[in-house]
């Protein structure tokens, strides 16, 4: 047995419920010793039965055979080497239904939340690509999608993150990889690591609410979703090529983020253009680097 694969425990879900399931928290989380996807899991559960899953439901496992990214990329990772958790929410801020913007922001705000958690708690310098990226020293180490699900008493946005926990070199999906253990974490115990997301997530969740569901506004008094998201996100001031669905690309230097998530990019001539992670099949920085 190699070294990565003997730090590979299973996931501990009496404790993880023991210790997170309650009122303000995590409502309901379901601990699976494998699936396809979280996200169709999760997204297919709720539609079928939605009273069965409130705010906020977690469904996680250590082994995913067909996840899914952004374009409907695949990948599969050894058993129980990564971590793969699907929240669902339901956002209501202020009693009112959400708007397109507060639902924009959710796959931000997750990825927020773990990049804190991987900083925090693993002790690795995590910081995001724009747009649903965690990335250290310039290498990817966990994706974020979110999913928007309609449903007749209000839609519900899933949103799956996957974490590269104790992958060797040579279990990684591509060179511009990473995982927990080759960036000498100093923990890749995926119960705890789990545990110190869900808490984060909820945390920040429920303050964007108070917030009116609003990234530009205060959270509780402190720094609005927009800033925490920008403090942590290698993507700002850095030169960009986004190549487009047309087959055009846009170049320039990556200045801000819109109130919707979009991001900002200021070209050679001084025009700044705003494009969407919808709008966007690759963004890379144009120096050679990663993120």
């Amino acid at each position: 047995m190699n070294e990565s694969a003997a730090l590979r425990a299973p996931l501990d879900a009496e404790a993880l419920r023991r210790d997170l399931v309650g009122p303000g928290t995590i409502a309901r989380l379901d601990v699976v010793e494998s699936t396809g996807s979280t996200n169709t899991d999760l997204a297919a559960a709720f539609t079928t039965a939605p009273e069965e899953w409130p705010q906020i439901s977690a469904l996680a496992t250590d082994f995913q055979s067909a996840g899914k990214g952004r374009m409907d990329r695949s990948w599969q990772a050894p058993e129980r080497s990564s971590l793969a958790v699907s929240l669902l929410f339901r956002p209501t801020p202020g009693g009112r239904p959400a708007t397109a913007e507060t639902y924009a922001w959710m796959s931000m705000l997750c990825a927020t939340a773990l990049a804190e958690t991987l900083r925090e708690c693993a002790g690795v310098p995590a910081e995001l690509k724009w747009p649903n990226d965690v990335i250290v020293s310039g290498s990817k180490i966990a994706g974020v999608l979110a999913h928007l699900v309609p449903a007749p008493g209000g839609s519900a946005v899933v949103v799956g993150s996957g974490v590269n926990v104790t992958l060797s070199r040579e279990e990684l999906p591509v060179p511009t990889a990473t995982s927990l253990l080759l960036e000498g974490a100093r923990t890749v115990d995926t119960t705890a690591l789990l545990g110190d997301y869900l808490r984060r997530v909820s945390r920040l969740y429920h303050g964007f609410l108070r917030a009116g569901g609003r990234a530009g506004d205060a959270i509780d008094g402190d720094a609005t979703l927009l800033e925490r998201v920008a403090r942590s996100m290698a993507t700002l001031g850095a030169p960009i090529r986004a190549e487009l669905p047309s087959g055009s690309t846009l170049e320039g230097t990556a200045v801000g983020l819109e109130p919707d998530g979009a991001l900002n990019v200021r070209t050679a001539d001084g025009t700044t253009t705003s494009i969407r992670a919808g709008d966007v099949v690759h963004l890379r920085r144009t120096d050679g680097r990663y993120a």
